[in-house]
């Protein structure tokens, strides 16, 4: 649980960061915060998922 909260915080904070370097018109830095949301997000998402549907606390 504490590593899909701890991913989801991650990819908010580079949406955030991603937004900050667009108004920069740092579009190097724009690329690596849409990966980074892309990858985080997607950790976040599944790792909560299947904590909710399969249940957590033990190795799968």
């Amino acid at each position: 649980m504490v590593f899909g909260i701890i991913t989801l915080l991650v990819a908010i904070l580079s949406l955030l960061g991603g937004l900050v370097e667009l108004k920069r018109k740092n579009f190097f830095g724009v690329g690596f915060a849409a990966i980074s949301v892309l990858l985080f997000g997607w950790f976040s998402i599944r790792t909560l998922i299947s904590i909710i549907f399969m249940g957590g606390g033990g190795t799968v």
